[in-house]
């Protein structure tokens, strides 16, 4: 069974998605924090963390680190960004940071069901690092 780990602020966003992944056959959780979800990303290997960029009660952009935390956790883990705060250097600098995906929301779950299920049909991208 795969697990994934829905990282929102928004508490009706990760109600809905833990409903529906659940019905879709994974094993959901939710963290509504950054400090939350650190916990369960050091406790789990997470096949796909879909997490929004703004986390924490300063509601900063602080998912960039969250993304960085979870590769140094779990390098094979997808991890998709599903924001509203998008912009195209944000989502440059979140792929550079090591997201596999970037969705703008609102985003039909049915969509982000088909994106997770094309990078875990793909291997995950290695990092180019002394080749």
């Amino acid at each position: 069974m795969l697990r994934l780990l829905v990282v929102d602020g928004e508490e009706s966003i990760c109600f809905s998605m833990k409903e529906y992944f659940t019905l879709q056959g994974y094993k959901v959780d939710t963290a509504r924090e950054l400090e939350e979800a650190e916990k369960l990303v050091e406790a789990t290997d997470y096949n796909v963390v879909i997490q929004d960029l703004r986390l924490g009660p300063a509601q900063k952009p602080d998912g960039l680190e969250m993304i960085k935390f979870i590769r140094g956790q779990n390098p094979n883990a997808r991890i998709i960004v599903l924001t509203a705060y998008g912009s195209a250097e944000m989502e440059k600098e979140a792929l550079s940071c090591g997201a596999d995906a970037f969705l703008r929301k609102p985003k039909p779950l049915s969509h982000v069901a088909q994106v997770i299920q094309g990078l875990i049909e793909s291997p995950p991208k290695q990092a180019a690092r002394g080749a």
